[in-house]
């Protein structure tokens, strides 16, 4: 009988958190717990753990994502108990989901079938509060903006120029564009505002990319939110904002530990979307990880245009980490629908779909392949997958020099990921990875839009019209040895969510650039892509509900 997800994670048989942290050799005392199944690590235990070597450092990312599915979470914790059966040391660490999707479209972020991390319910839903905590600094931020002005406004800030936004952890259209402090002189100076969501704003950014509490803290008051009337930016820590942000954000800081089915060890932490943000999980997750495991599987949101093109170059430029491989996640189903089937039409075998549609799958490869890391191909299997479909998609991956695997870890858990794992021991251990970023810090802000456009992208050019053209000018000027972070649909390679495959010579359009002076990297808006996303006709809301029984039902 068919189970759901939920009902899977429902019947676990999960291990007090004590016992998960013992297997990483994290002694009782180290644990912040929350209930009997997750728990934070504290952070002056994790200062301790500085001496200690790295384990190796895995990437999980996925071809451009389709109504289809690919799997990418799944896989991860997949290849993660495939290489714990396998007697190996290794540790999931993945981001937190976000409000958003799961009452949205998407649906829940904690695996799926016998690869999935648990309390999963509690994971989608509030988790240990991160998110809440993050939204609270966000707005306190905004409340002392607004309250900085009302009460005489000492830095001149200019109220047409205050770009900081307020956040919620929903997709809610309605926010999108707002007016505040209406309603008289007692409530403040009317302006217009917006929110975003919480897992698209510079705190999420910052929150994740921090090393530790000073570095938070630096961040944190190098946050730019506005300028003043003579053109001056002003930073939250001239509203001395940065203190008390830092203190709401102090719990939260610590990573979370949970467990996979399998009861093995999964560090969750951090969630910013990789469509609008970078997509990676904290850095002080994956350090940590690194010193608790021999093997850390990651994973970077969205398509490895997105996610694995910001983790290699913002996460792993600015935290120095040196990924040893990367696991590109497909389906048979999704390469049916980049080959131009329609999603009603996807069980039918199409030998001839798979093959056109595997021209997603090979820009990818040669995108990852161009930074310099290893890469295998997970096959995310499909009940419906046959032999022929299979076999096409291996011999398209070989003519790249690549391997593909099949994976059956939804169904078989780690057992359906042993192939895999050994692979991956035998690849990282070669010690072959060559790891390179795809510009250098120096180059100028406009030439590492274009790179990123050109070389990954496969667009023939960039437009960018005269206002915004000036704007990256002018934050070229103090802030051009900044990363990119490219804001634009995870459904394509091009900027129009509709032209799946490998598009080639089409315009990426620039329509705004956001400076994030604490996350040190400049936002590159690109066509149509929103900051705070709506939800759909039919919201997964709709079906959530409690049972009789006080069960949850409808997540996943």
């Amino acid at each position: 009988m068919f189970k759901s997800d939920i009902e899977i994670a429902r019947a676990a048989n999960l291990q007090p958190i004590s016992g998960i942290a013992g297997q990483l050799g994290i002694p009782t005392e180290a644990l912040h717990p929350y209930g009997h199944t997750k728990a934070k690590i504290d952070s002056k235990y994790i200062q301790s753990l500085e001496s200690k070597p790295d384990g190796k450092l895995i990437l999980v990312t996925a071809i451009s994502p389709t109504a289809a599915g690919e799997g990418k979470t799944t896989t991860t914790v997949g290849i993660a108990d495939g290489l714990n059966r396998i007697g190996k040391r290794a540790l999931t660490c993945l981001r937190e989901p976000s409000l958003g999707p799961c009452f949205g479209m998407k649906g829940g972020a904690a695996g799926g079938g016998m690869a999935q991390v648990v309390p999963m319910e509690d994971i989608n839903l509030h988790f240990t509060g991160d998110f809440h905590a993050i939204g609270a600094a966000n707005n306190l931020l905004a409340a002392l903006i607004d309250n900085h002005i009302h009460h005489g406004n000492a830095l001149d800030i200019d109220v047409r120029k205050i770009n900081w936004r307020r956040v919620v952890d929903m997709n809610d259209r309605a926010l999108r564009k707002t007016i505040v402090a209406t309603g008289g002189t007692a409530n403040g100076f009317p302006r217009e505002d917006g929110f975003d969501i919480t897992v698209a704003s510079e705190i999420m950014a910052i929150f994740c990319l921090a090393s530790d509490f000073s570095n938070l803290e630096t961040r944190l008051g190098k946050i730019v939110v506005g300028y003043s009337r003579q053109g001056t930016a002003i930073t939250a820590a001239q509203l001395n904002a940065d203190g008390a942000m830092t203190v709401l954000l102090k719990d939260a800081f610590m990573p979370n530990l949970v467990q996979t089915l399998e009861n093995n060890p999964a560090i969750i932490h951090g969630g910013p979307f990789a469509n609008i943000a970078h997509g990676c999980n904290s850095v002080v997750a994956t350090k940590t990880s690194l010193k608790l495991a021999d093997y850390v599987i990651t994973e970077a949101g969205f398509g490895a245009d997105l996610g694995a093109e910001k983790f290699f170059n913002i996460k792993c430029r600015k935290a120095k980490l040196k990924p040893a491989a990367v696991v590109l996640v497909a389906t048979i189903r999704a390469l049916k629908m980049h080959g131009g089937v329609a999603k009603d039409d996807l069980a039918a075998e199409n030998v001839d779909a798979v093959r056109t549609g595997c021209v997603n799958l090979k820009r990818h490869l040669q995108n990852v392949k161009s930074f310099g890391v290893p890469v295998v191909v997970a096959i995310n299997q499909f009940s419906a997958d046959t032999e022929a479909e299979l076999t096409a998609v291996r011999k398209s991956v070989e003519e790249h020099g690549a391997v593909a695997i099949v994976c059956s870890h939804w169904a078989d858990g780690g057992s359906g990921t042993e192939e895999m794992a050994r692979h991956l021991v035998e690849m990282v251990d070669a010690k072959n990875s060559q790891f390179t970023l795809s510009y250098p810090d120096e180059m100028p802000l406009l030439e590492k839009i274009e790179t990123i456009a050109h070389k990954l992208y496969g667009a023939a050019k960039v437009s960018v019209d005269a206002k915004t053209l000036k704007q990256i000018k002018t934050l070229q000027e103090e802030y051009g040895h900044f990363p990119i972070c490219m804001a634009k649909t995870q459904y394509s390679f091009s900027t129009d969510p509709n032209l799946k495959g490998a598009p080639e010579g089409h315009t990426i359009s620039i329509r705004e650039v956001r400076l994030s002076a604490g996350a040190e990297f400049i936002v590159v808006i690109c066509g149509g892509i929103m900051t705070m996303p709506g939800l759909p006709k039919v919201p997964a809301a709709n079906q959530i509900r409690l049972n009789s029984e006080g069960h949850i039902e409808g997540l996943f």
